[in-house]
């Protein structure tokens, strides 16, 4: 079995971990704390000691304050590190908006955040091992459309062009150890049915057995600035690549079985 260190034990990325963990894999992690068990960030003597005996290698880390944190600290390190796989979760936030257009690996790198465009570009470059995985919205248990209604929090915006794609969070896990065994580069991560949010809402709605809440317009509904970014881009992403060259399956094609799951 791997040894897997993974920069940044958040949501996607400790689902990652207990996927291996039950196939007896050790797993290493950071966090900015050393809550846990794990390893706090910045220890520098404990995250070498973890590089130099890690087969597998993953950032869930994104960029803040215009930089990505690991790679400022431990670029050089990763990039000699004995590991033959690394990884990188990225966002399909890179490609912008494509007025609703489909978006493959292909496309034009011009996203509204160029820290994380940057980030992309700069572990691609690290090494020739490494898998870029660009993920859309990210959902799953305890962090679903069904608890943003029962919290109260849904809203449908009258914007009925607007598109978006998701991915499950076991999908993510999924994709990741597929790729242990594929080619490196860059690949998405996305369910097979991008829709509306409203779609979304409406589904989730039904489910719960509640109304859904009004039709408002961006203005009316008061969102904050980054749940508002998130309207600021319209685009359906593929997943082709993954299945073709990884034989990843998602386990949620649609956000049906994925909140039908969530519900479970």
């Amino acid at each position: 079995m791997g040894q897997m260190l993974i920069f940044g034990m958040g949501y996607a990325a400790s689902h990652l971990a207990d996927r291996l963990r039950a196939r007896g894999w050790e797993v290493a992690g950071t966090t900015r704390d050393g809550r846990d068990g794990s390893i706090a960030f910045g220890d520098d003597g404990a995250v070498l000691a973890a590089l130099r005996t890690a087969t597998h290698i993953l950032s869930s880390v994104p960029p803040s304050g215009g930089g990505d944190p690991v790679l400022t600290r431990y670029s050089e390190a990763i990039a000699l590190a004995p590991s033959g796989w690394v990884g990188y979760l990225s966002s399909t936030g890179v490609y912008g908006d494509a007025g609703g257009a489909w978006v493959d690996e292909s496309a034009t790198i011009k996203g509204r955040r160029a820290d994380r465009n940057a980030a992309d570009a700069a572990w691609a470059a690290l090494r020739s091992d490494v898998r870029i995985f660009r993920l859309p919205g990210i959902y799953g248990p305890g962090r679903s459309i069904l608890d943003r209604i029962a919290e109260g929090r849904a809203h449908r915006i009258n914007l009925p062009e607007q598109v978006f794609s998701r991915v499950h969070v076991d999908d993510i896990a999924g994709g990741v150890i597929a790729s242990f065994r594929g080619a490196a580069g860059v690949y998405n991560l996305a369910d097979d049915e991008p829709c509306h949010q409203n779609k979304l809402v409406e589904w989730g709605c039904a489910m719960l057995g509640v109304a859904p809440p009004p039709l408002q317009s961006l203005e009316e509904a008061g969102l904050s600035p980054a749940a508002r970014a998130f309207y600021a881009e319209n685009r359906r992403v593929a997943n082709g690549k993954a299945t073709r060259l990884l034989g990843w399956c998602p386990r949620y094609p649609t956000f049906r079985e994925g909140l039908a799951s969530c519900a479970a």
